[in-house]
């Protein structure tokens, strides 16, 4: 099973694309749900969460994570111990459920990952696609969607690798410039291009566009 990476930047539409592969078939492994899983009552992630960061826990047995965030937010050493225990977990996961997608019979599946190459998962894909958007449609819509003033729009994209970092380092670069009903055609060729042999760009070559 060929295991397509999937990115973008934050109001680029990824999610958007990722709903339009569903809908033409195609499994997509959502990493932040991953993300949530390995941490949930019970696992080794979480009790090694809890030692390393005491009162994160609730009494319910659930991680705080609003607790937890008071105390990794800019702190670089205690968010690299925190990645330190979850990275491996969520890559570990993703092992799994790659494993159990091609069990049962896929031939492609999508790895989507808002941070995929940030955490050095786009060497573990067959290839990698990205969703781009300008970053002026990036700032209306993120300004429009959760409400927030463009100064406040501006400081989220900054926290961000900038999506066009990340569509120049792509195979592929899906353009959803204009209105995200494009989508589902877009995923419906890329599907079919992508079970036609389609793979990495060469070296010097410019990303395939859609």
């Amino acid at each position: 099973m060929r295991l397509i990476g999937l990115t973008g930047g934050i109001a680029t539409g990824k999610s958007t694309f990722a709903a339009a592969l569903r809908a033409v078939g195609c499994p997509v492994i959502d990493a932040d749900q991953l993300a949530r899983q390995v941490v949930e009552p019970g696992t080794p992630a979480l009790a090694a969460i809890a030692a390393a960061f005491p009162g994160v826990v609730g009494a319910d047995g659930r991680l705080d994570r609003k607790a937890l965030g008071s105390l990794v937010f800019g702190d670089e050493g205690a968010r690299r111990r925190l990645e330190a225990i979850t990275h491996p977990a969520i890559r570990a996961a993703m092992r799994a459920e790659t494993a159990r997608l091609a069990a049962a019979g896929h031939d492609l599946a999508f790895y989507d990952a808002p941070l995929l190459f940030e955490a050095g998962l786009d060497q573990a894909m067959e290839l990698v696609v990205v969703v781009w958007a300008p970053r002026e449609a990036q700032l209306r819509r993120l300004a429009a969607r959760d409400g927030l003033a463009p100064a406040e729009a501006e400081a989220r994209l900054r926290a961000q690798l900038p999506v066009d970092e990340k569509a120049a380092r792509a195979d592929v670069v899906v353009d959803n410039a204009d209105e995200a009903a494009s989508l589902g055609p877009k995923a419906a060729r890329l599907v079919v291009a992508l079970r036609a042999g389609l793979g990495r760009r060469l070296p010097g070559s410019e990303p395939t566009r859609y």
